[in-house]
């Protein structure tokens, strides 16, 4: 299984530039993301067939 919060870790940090998620992972992912005191600065921007990009922003989301 995928370590969410170690990837959500490193790409807070800037070890990594973005997560791609696919859909059968969305769920797992967001239960995890949600669960963050900094969930809100993780920006996702959704493809086709299911696919989302997740990048780390320094202001977080309204």
């Amino acid at each position: 299984m995928t370590d969410y919060n170690e990837l959500l870790d490193r790409l807070k940090s800037g070890e990594i530039e973005s997560i791609t998620v696919e859909k059968d992972e969305f769920l797992s992912f967001r239960t995890v993301l949600i669960a963050r005191e900094d969930f809100k600065h993780f920006r996702g921007e959704a493809f086709h067939h299911g696919k989302t990009i997740y990048k780390y922003t320094e202001e977080p989301s309204k």
